[in-house]
């Protein structure tokens, strides 16, 4: 017999958590091995079970969903992400696929989207619902946007972007090392950078402008 296919949910909301795992059982074929509410117990889960799959909601509080996928990655590579979100802005997508996620679902689609969802990435195939597949593009180094932002927080790398998320939600520099487990000289670093390349010298407009850009947002 077919081993099922464990996925671990996670999301903030207890109630959506529940029902996703209630649906998901219904199926034969697929176990839920846990459900946790936070981006940092979903790495502290994943790495213990090595799910299939991680089901994961964007918006969520303490470490950023992307941060966690990206850890997840590293130390669970046969792990595959689905990400689960209301929305579906270009900078989340963007995020996403850097993270090499294999899936993105949109809150607006029915349950049974899901399901197809997590069948499709199991046998290596990604699924991106109808809005977020129209902003993408799949070519030979993989699916990107297909009209990528050109604004200045464009011209950050990868790790500047999540420190300056976290600058958004009102985490200090010792608080941002810990979520993101590095020192606190190179959290300095980054925002040094940051504030050279936005041309942003002062710590509260940056947040502001973060805020702005809706980067507080997940």
């Amino acid at each position: 017999m077919k081993e099922a296919i464990s996925v671990l949910v996670v999301d903030d909301h207890a109630m959506v958590r529940q029902m996703l795992t209630n649906r998901l059982d219904e199926e034969p074929d697929i176990t839920v091995v846990a459900g946790v509410g936070t981006a940092d117990d979903a790495v502290t889960e994943a790495v213990r079970l090595e799910p299939s799959i991680v089901l994961m909601d964007i918006d969520m509080p303490g470490m950023l969903c992307f941060d966690a996928a990206r850890t997840i990655g590293t130390q669970c590579p046969d792990t595959r992400i689905v990400f689960l979100s209301a929305f579906f802005h270009d900078r989340y997508i963007e995020q996403a696929m850097a993270v090499h996620a294999w899936g993105y679902i949109t809150k607006s689609e029915p349950e049974d989207a899901v399901v197809e969802a997590i069948r499709r990435v199991s046998t290596g195939v990604a699924y991106f619902s109808p809005e977020v597949q129209a902003r993408i593009v799949v070519d030979a180094q993989g699916a990107k946007l297909a009209h990528p932002q050109r604004s200045r927080v464009s011209t950050l790398s990868e790790r500047e972007l999540e420190v300056l998320r976290y600058i958004a939600r009102g985490l200090t520099k010792k608080g941002i090392a810990r979520t993101m487990h590095l020192s606190v000289n190179t959290v300095n670093r980054h925002t040094a950078n940051i504030m050279a390349k936005l041309d942003i010298h002062d710590r509260v407009e940056l947040a502001r402008f973060a805020i702005r850009e809706g980067l507080a947002e997940a």
